[in-house]
Order: C-alpha cells, then sequence, then structure tokens
C-alpha cells in the first residue's frame, strides 16, 4: 500500500557510517537536502542506524539537520541489507517523509530500491542535480541519460516518499556551524529470527584505497598513454604535486589500471582544485564526472579534442615529452623553497 502524499512532509537523508565515521556523501546530501527543506518550507531530517550512533548527532546539526532520528540497534552495527531495510521500511510508514535521500555508494545503492520497492514509491538513481519545481513542489531528480547524451529530469507526482540516490562528490557541503535540533530516539524492534543473513566475520581488504572524491589534485591518464607503463608517469607527476592518479575508462577497459581510479559516468564524480587529464580526449561521459573541477589541465597531440576545448590550460604535445618536464621543474621549485 502507498503513503497517502498528503500526510507526507520532511527532507529525509540517509547518514551512512563507514569506520565510525559519517561518510562524506551524507554531509554533502544534507547540504543540497538544507537547500530542498528551505524551498519546501520543512524541516531537514537526518536519519541514523548502528550501534552508539547518538555520538554523531551534534556533528549533523551543525551540517544542517533540524531532526535526528536515531535507530540504535545491536544488529545494526554492521550493515546488513535486510536489517536495514526492515528499520527504515518501519520508521518511514510511521513518520511519511516527503522527500528521502541516499548516497549512490555501494551501500546505498544496495539499500534505497530495496526500500523502494517496500514502500511501492519510485527512485531515481545517481543524481547528479536535484531541485523543487516552484509551482509543482516536487523533487525535479537530474541524472545522465542515454550515455551522457542527454540530461533527464524526472518526477515522482504519485508515490511518496521521493526517493533518490545522489553521486557523491556532485553536491557542495554547508559550512558547519554550531546549532542545535531535535532528538528522537527510534524504538527499533528487530528480532534476529527474520534477519536472513548474519555477520560472522569481516575481512577487510588490505589494498591501499584511492580517495578520488575528496582529492585536491588528480593526475588522470587515458588511452593516449598507449599502454599501463604509462600509469607510472602518471604516477610520478601526482606524486609531485601531492595528488592521486585518476584514469578514463578507456584505460581502465584495457586493464592498464584498477576501476577504483576511474573517473566519468560510470566510476566516480570528483571536483578538485587541479585536474590534469593525460592522454584523454574527453568523451562526454569522462566530461560529467570531472567538469566541476576548478582548473582543467589538458595534455594531449590532438589539439582538436574535447578535453582541449574544455581545458583551462591546454598543452599540446607528447605527454611522455611533456610531464618529465613538469615532474623536473615541480621538483626543483620544491627543493629551492
Amino acid at each position: 500500500m502507498s503513503i497517502d502524499i498528503k500526510l507526507c512532509k520532511d527532507v529525509w537523508v540517509f547518514i551512512e557510517i563507514k569506520d565510525k565515521k559519517i561518510e562524506n556523501t551524507s554531509l554533502e546530501l544534507l547540504g543540497v537536502g538544507k537547500m530542498l527543506a528551505a524551498d519546501l518550507k520543512q524541516k531537514l531530517c537526518a536519519v541514523v542506524l548502528g550501534k552508539d550512533v547518538t555520538q554523531y548527532t551534534s556533528l549533523l546539526f551543525s551540517f544542517g539537520a533540524d531532526v535526528v532520528y536515531n535507530c540504535e540497534h545491536e544488529l545494526l552495527e554492521t550493515y546488513t541489507t535486510d536489517a536495514f531495510t526492515n528499520v527504515l521500511d518501519e520508521i518511514v510508514k510511521e513518520k511519511k517523509p516527503d522527500i528521502f535521500l541516499f548516497g549512490a555508494t555501494n551501500v546505498g545503492r544496495d539499500l534505497a530500491p530495496r526500500l523502494a520497492a517496500r514502500l511501492n514509491t519510485g527512485l531515481t538513481a545517481d543524481c547528479t542535480a536535484l531541485s523543487i519545481d516552484p509551482e509543482s513542489r516536487l523533487l525535479q531528480q537530474t541524472r545522465p541519460a542515454f550515455g551522457g547524451n542527454i540530461m533527464a529530469t524526472i518526477i515522482n507526482p504519485t508515490h511518496r516518499p521521493q526517493m533518490a540516490t545522489v553521486r557523491p562528490g556532485v553536491m557542495n557541503k554547508i559550512d558547519p556551524k554550531e546549532c542545535y535540533g531535535i532528538v528522537e530516539n527510534y524504538p527499533v524492534k528487530l528480532p534476529a529470527e527474520n534477519l536472513r543473513v548474519q555477520i560472522k566475520k569481516i575481512i577487510k581488504n588490505i589494498s591501499k584505497n584511492v580517495n578520488l572524491v575528496d582529492a585536491d589534485i588528480i593526475v588522470s591518464g587515458g588511452r593516449g598513454l598507449g599502454g599501463p607503463e604509462g600509469f607510472e608517469l602518471i604516477q610520478q607527476l601526482a606524486n609531485a604535486l601531492g595528488g592521486v592518479v585518476g584514469a578514463s575508462r578507456a584505460a581502465v577497459d584495457s586493464g592498464w589500471i584498477s576501476n577504483d581510479h576511474q573517473v566519468g559516468q560510470t566510476g566516480k564524480t570528483v571536483k578538485p582544485m587541479i585536474y590534469i587529464a593525460c592522454g584523454i580526449s574527453g568523451a562526454i561521459q569522462h566530461q560529467a564526472g570531472m567538469t566541476g573541477s576548478k582548473c582543467i589541465i589538458a595534455i594531449n597531440k590532438n589539439p582538436d579534442c574535447s578535453m582541449m576545448k574544455i581545458a583551462n590550460y591546454a598543452l599540446c604535445g607528447d605527454l611522455y615529452d611533456i610531464i618529465p618536464l613538469m615532474v623536473k621543474t615541480i621538483q626543483e621549485q620544491n627543493i629551492t623553497k
């Protein structure tokens, strides 16, 4: 049974906790959620599931939440689809939010569609922009479509809540300030026998994670590198600048670098201070993930490729000649300082 639209109010954000820290994406969602709530003259509510979650309350208020729903239970300490879906299904049906936002993370992409199916409502995945239509007061959910060639705006006029997952890195956090709000400790009923999955042991991958979303400087390589050995040069430039290594889908699909480095529509959306695109032609799918960069530097032999046209600085030439000169100059400047 669907939720009565007339009874729905407030903008909700699912707060994802990882390694006892709030995911950066959740704080970004509070920023856009605050804007949406203001347009609707509603409250912004943060929903936290886990164990000992009260420790996050003051931080959530400082990033814009008016209300924090704390859902505590031992079986919520580690994420499982069944447990989190059951709790959210219950609280949503009781509180009836108008809008519910999730990060397009591994957890969000697993949890949001399961919850939407339970609630008999729609879900727009991987949104890059959200706004309120001033006339209909509906949530306008914008995402790339048809391989990134168009931007589709989707609405949900007949079901509630209006649900969306939002790509990490596309929204801006508000500047935190000391604030206070309403805390509601929601009584969680979660019989263990109703859960189909139990976590017996967690084995963490010891490989180093690539944090592209929060990086200030990203040096990315594409098909123009010619092979996997080209990323050794990309890494040298990234190390010299104190940045991280990114990649185009073409480089990832060629097996030259792992997909956690991928920037673009099917990779990560980034907005660093400096983005250096080396041997990347600038397909629309790649641009969708990096055009929010403050300064774009392109290195390419083809002066007419798309990346050279959108770049703030375009260096036309062989990257195998240009990058070593850049690294040498940077290192000399560091020594001089």
